[in-house]
């Protein structure tokens, strides 16, 4: 049993076994957590299976969680599937709609041709069963990346994403939460990666709105950098890195998926993170910074000069790696006049706060 949060470290479920909930987010549903996320305990790297369904694990207290199994299962027979272990499936999203009275899930689709889709599915409870009610969506007919789903207290429902390699769009989405309106504004374009905004993490707090971001590294993490607006669609001013003492500019190697407030707590927040690579803490981060805003330029030659850095190309093209022992950072949000840090702490407790 644990009684705090050990940021980093192996975090093993009730029964002993590594929490599989990647890229993901917590939902408290009727005096209990939801922790959901891509299922990673098949992609060791050695094949081409990517995700393996969604699981669930559910809490009273954050720090134990007992799982629920595979909400959303894998598509064994349909190569085609958007839900096959190939497909590039990740960070999936549930919001409620009191209105339809269904769970409304999102996913991020990465298709071979370079372009990115959403799959959506609907529910009668958090842990299914899913339906599919879209497959293949490009929500404004736009390839959309990593993302996050906002619903305001009037039932208003938003979508905050990357346009890949480009800018963040914040979509209105229709009231079923299953498709955009066609309403978005845009915020942070951006020439290319390293510098575009991705893995957006929404939270509100006192009437303001803030967005924590990654730059674009693939599974390499990079500096984080934090905006607030006075709306949901912004306009949003760009408060720098919330890593204040993280001196290796990695994020404390990792990369933002979520934010969630802590029920009953006045004023605690958890900022929920996937140290992807911890096999690969020791890398010059620097250089691989470097490669891709060579590799991204628009200018030819510079373009060229991205192969010729002295560091392993491989860790760059090889997104099929082993995630199965990807670790969690979870760590608390502070709020000083507009900006919001995140600082490191080996271990900590949710009792030290009111």
């Amino acid at each position: 049993m644990y009684d705090s949060f050990h940021p980093g470290q192996v975090w093993l479920d009730t029964k002993g076994e590594r929490i599989q909930a990647h890229g993901g987010s917590v939902m408290y549903v009727d005096g209990i957590y939801y922790w959901y996320g891509e299922n990673k305990e098949k992609t060791t790297g050695i094949d081409d299976t990517w995700t393996w369904g969604v699981r669930c694990y559910t809490s009273r207290d954050l720090y134990n969680w007992e799982d629920k199994g595979l909400i959303i299962q894998p598509e064994l027979n349909n190569p085609q599937s958007s839900l096959h272990p190939t497909a590039m499936l990740d960070r999936p999203h549930i919001i409620y709609n009191k209105e339809t009275k269904k769970y409304v899930c999102w996913m991020k689709i990465m298709n071979p041709d370079g372009t990115q889709t959403s799959t959506v599915m609907t529910a009668d409870h958090i842990l299914g069963p899913y339906e599919m009610v879209k497959e293949g969506l490009r929500p404004l007919n736009m390839s959309a990346g990593d993302f996050d789903l906002v619903v305001a207290p009037d039932g208003k429902a938003y979508y905050y994403f990357e346009r890949v390699h480009s800018e963040t769009i914040c979509a209105d989405l229709n009231r079923e939460y299953t498709d955009v309106t066609g309403y978005y504004s845009t915020h942070f374009p951006k020439s290319g990666p390293p510098y575009v905004r991705e893995a957006t993490a929404y939270v509100h707090r006192d009437g303001r709105h803030y967005l924590i971001t990654s730059g674009t590294t693939g599974y390499l993490p990079n500096p984080s950098e934090v905006a607030v607006g006075d709306t949901y669609h912004g306009p949003f001013t760009v408060l720098g890195n919330p890593h204040r003492k993280d001196m290796s500019h990695t994020s404390f190697h990792s990369q933002i998926s979520s934010i969630f407030k802590v029920e009953g707590k006045k004023d605690l927040y958890i900022a929920c993170a996937d140290r992807w690579v911890p096999q690969h803490m020791d890398l010059d981060y620097e250089a691989y910074r470097q490669y891709y805003e060579l590799a991204f330029h628009p200018d030819e030659d510079q373009r060229k000069k991205a192969q010729s850095l002295p560091i392993n190309l491989d860790i760059i093209r090889d997104y099929r790696r082993n995630t199965s022992i990807a670790d969690y950072v979870w760590l608390p949000l502070k709020f000083e006049d507009d900006m919001v840090y995140i600082d490191w702490m080996d271990e900590w407790r949710l009792e030290d706060y009111e």
